[in-house]
């Protein structure tokens, strides 16, 4: 897959047009959709167009931006104005937003061509995209696996070349657990860097927007583009934007490297492992120092999540019930079988359950032993992480336990699926930016991922980490051979 950069520079020196690039990019979905299913949608009319204003203004002589052009997935639970937006769920199946999230409106204003809106686990509650009420998404890599999820649909796309990037957003790891199982950069930004307006909430306190890209310096670039301050965010921070790509730079000499030790253990597949270690000390002959790190209550992030983000959700999705938008029985009596019946259809069974354990959690009599709980086993997670940063520029762990494991695997049993999440859940509860990318395979070809975490607002460091490792090896450079 070519870079932005290089895709740039064929649309400045008109090598290329934007609309057959993008036309290339809507070939290529057009025929691996029928193996893949990343796509809830195509956007194929709309690309196009947007491609074509693109051609006009190379045309014309104006300057473009890196991005302009470049073909996007879109996750599906991001509001696209006049485009469908279903969260993968029956509820929200014909749900078409009357108004535009903030990201996708920086995107259009930089000239990204959106081929399409990309499959996730229905309202992102999931780690495998085998939750989406309508498609299951293929793992490129072995279409018999799952891509991971939520994001499941962006991490494919990108894996597979049908876009050269996409967004996602990742509330306990939806972003780095697909990445690591497609083998390709999946970033969770600070929380608060990237807008979350026309995001459709999940658990507001964790979700996240990021990109995906094939390289770090394609994720610098998208995530230059959709980070920054937004007045219709309450939890959006105000702070300039740096340029990322400024950070990528080829050596750690003085860099301190904290490895986390309580992420190697028991359920760590050999295979991953190996991959991690030999990624660590890749980094060590880069010149960094490295540091082993004990954050002992990261162990109960998992614990912590599975209470405070279902009553999160529990709050958020009581808003789905047949009154003003979205799925509504037709022929019930009363108001409250309209309620019950409309959202009995309408979910699917992992979001009723996470809507039971939220409600549950936070009902009278119960609140004060789990939700209060679990909020101060966050800041004590927080605290492990503070103290760690006071030693390490970067903390490294594997991202997820295992690589992708078979569809149908672990769907009757929702315990080992959230048991994946156990690397990348305490970065969210503690706010803080975290990346997979590509550090080997196992012994079936499967793709492992290499979690890079910084400090609050350090995506600097991370990136700088990451693009050294990146640029030492060829991880990035292998690709899935699906035709």
């Amino acid at each position: 897959m070519v870079s932005i950069r290089e895709l740039h520079q064929q649309l400045v020196g008109k090598q290329r047009s934007a609309v057959e690039i993008a036309q290339e990019a809507l070939d290529r979905i057009q025929t691996l959709e029928p193996k893949l299913h990343s796509f809830l949608q195509v956007t194929a009319d709309y690309a196009l167009k947007q491609a074509a204003q693109v051609d006009a203004r190379i045309a014309a002589g104006e300057e473009i931006g890196l991005l302009a052009g470049i073909p996007i997935g879109i996750k599906d639970n991001i509001c696209t104005q006049g485009i469908p937006t279903t969260c993968a769920s029956r509820i929200l199946e014909n749900f078409v937003p009357p108004y535009e999230a903030t990201v996708t409106q920086k995107l259009m204003a930089a000239g990204t061509v959106m081929v399409g809106k990309t499959n996730l686990d229905e309202f992102a509650m999931g780690g495998s995209t085998e939750t989406s009420a309508f498609q299951l998404t293929a793992n490129p890599w072995d279409l018999s696996r799952v891509p991971g999820g939520s994001s499941g649909g962006s991490a494919a796309a990108v894996s597979a070349g049908e876009c050269v990037v996409a967004l996602g957003s990742d509330t306990g790891g939806s972003i780095r657990q697909p990445a690591s199982f497609c083998g390709i950069v999946g970033l969770k930004p600070t929380y608060g860097l990237v807008s979350r307006y026309g995001l459709v909430a999940f658990a507001s306190s964790l979700d996240q927007i990021g990109p995906f890209a094939r390289s770090v310096e394609d994720a610098a670039i998208l995530l230059g583009a959709i980070a920054g301050y937004d007045p219709k965010d309450s939890t959006s921070l105000k702070v300039d934007i740096p340029d990322y790509t400024q950070f990528l730079k080829p050596d750690l000499k003085g860099k301190k490297v904290g490895v986390i030790q309580e992420t190697f253990g028991e359920g760590l597949s050999p295979d991953v492992e190996k991959a991690v270690r030999g990624a660590i000390d890749q980094l060590k002959d880069l010149g960094a120092e490295i540091v082993e790190i004990s954050c002992p209550r990261f162990r109960y992030g998992i614990a912590a999540y599975y209470i405070i983000a279902p009553s999160e959700a529990s709050a958020n999705l009581a808003r789905y019930d047949g009154v003003k938008y979205g799925k509504r029985v037709e022929d019930a009596e009363n108001l409250m079988e309209m309620y019950t019946r409309t959202r009995a259809e309408g979910f699917g069974p992992e979001v009723k359950r996470r809507i039971m354990i939220g409600t549950y959690a936070l009902s009278a009599g119960y609140y004060d032993a789990y939700y209060l709980k679990a909020q101060k086993v966050r800041t004590l997670i927080k605290r492990d992480f503070e103290s760690a940063f006071g030693q390490v520029d970067v903390l490294v762990s594997p991202t997820a336990p295992t690589t992708a494991f078979k569809a149908g695997d672990k769907t009757a049993d929702p315990l080992s699926m959230y048991l994946i999440d156990l690397m990348t859940i305490p970065v969210n509860l503690a706010g803080l930016p975290g990346m997979s990318l590509p550090c080997g395979f196992d012994k079936d070809g499967m793709p492992v991922g290499l979690q890079i975490i910084g400090n609050v607002l350090r995506e600097d460091q991370v990136f700088q980490v990451a693009y050294a490792y990146e640029q030492a090896t060829d991880w990035h450079k292998q690709a899935p051979k699906l035709v």
